[in-house]
């Protein structure tokens, strides 16, 4: 059984793999406050409930975009399974079937490159992937596994949650869709401007992408596949027609990939 770790600026995604399929996962809330001891307590727990045994997991790996929690995650999980995980770090990129801009190795996300993994493993072709995050991110993903270029805008949580921290009158609302653009109070307008500015957003950036994929890969607009992922997917995917696939756990099924290919290396 696999151990994944999936940490993210709000959301940590523990996850556990039976062969190919995740059986199991879990969010908690990212905070670089905690300790290991603190975070292991609550991932026991989450074992317990389902009754799984640290000793049924036989390698783990951990993704993270929080380099505060990366060395208490690694402890933590060295303590259940009495190794170190593995990690998706710039050093294990040649070992992948992907390949980066030139220069970028060294800042692109752990989340951006098992999205890219999991894209070119899992349809051979071009593709976009937009992942619903505290950042909403797009990856550019060519036929061969070339990373051709990611956009990054704050996500949908975190705009709505900067209106209602930096204004003094305008609440937090929820982040769904209004019945109209025109916002016929406090709640519509702000719903009408972010969510509904986020679908214009979303589908002119996946429009402009699939415009210079298509050139430089010389193929066509129907052959790239649009991927969304990510926690807050589900707020778009209703009202847009741009993708083609919606798997909130497409990070983890690209972190799974990483594992099996880093246990294949030895």
């Amino acid at each position: 059984m696999l151990l994944a770790v999936d940490i993210g600026n709000t959301n940590i995604v523990v996850a556990l793999f039976k062969d190919d399929t995740p059986v199991h996962a879990w969010r908690l809330h990212s905070d670089s406050h905690r300790t290991g001891d603190e975070y292991g307590a609550v991932v026991l727990s989450f074992f317990r409930g389902v009754q799984i045994s640290p000793s049924d997991i036989t390698y783990s790996i951990v993704s993270s975009v929080v380099p505060a929690l990366i060395g208490t995650f690694i402890g933590m999980v060295e303590s259940f399974v009495g190794k170190k995980p593995f990690l998706v770090t710039p050093q294990i990129l040649p070992l992948l079937p992907i390949t980066l801009p030139k220069g970028a190795e060294h800042e692109v996300g752990s989340d951006i490159v098992c999205n890219a993994v999991e894209a070119f493993c899992r349809f051979r072709t071009a593709a976009i992937i937009a992942d619903f995050g505290t950042a909403l991110s797009f990856t550019a993903v060519g036929h061969t596994g070339n990373i051709l270029g990611v956009a990054i805008t704050p996500g949908l949580g975190t705009a709505v949650n900067s209106l209602f921290a930096n204004t003094a009158q305008l609440p937090a609302v929820p982040l769904e869709a209004p019945p109209s653009v025109l916002g016929t109070n406090t709640t519509y307008s702000i719903q009408a401007g972010v969510v509904l500015g986020y679908k214009g957003l979303v589908e002119y950036v996946i429009d402009e992408m699939k415009n210079q994929i298509a050139r430089i890969e010389d193929i066509h607009h129907d052959e790239i596949v649009v991927v969304a992922t990510g926690g807050l997917n589900s707020v778009l995917y209703p009202i847009t027609s741009v993708f083609q696939h919606v798997d909130k756990q497409f990070t983890l099924f690209g972190l799974k990939r990483i594992a099996d290919i880093m246990i294949a290396h030895g």
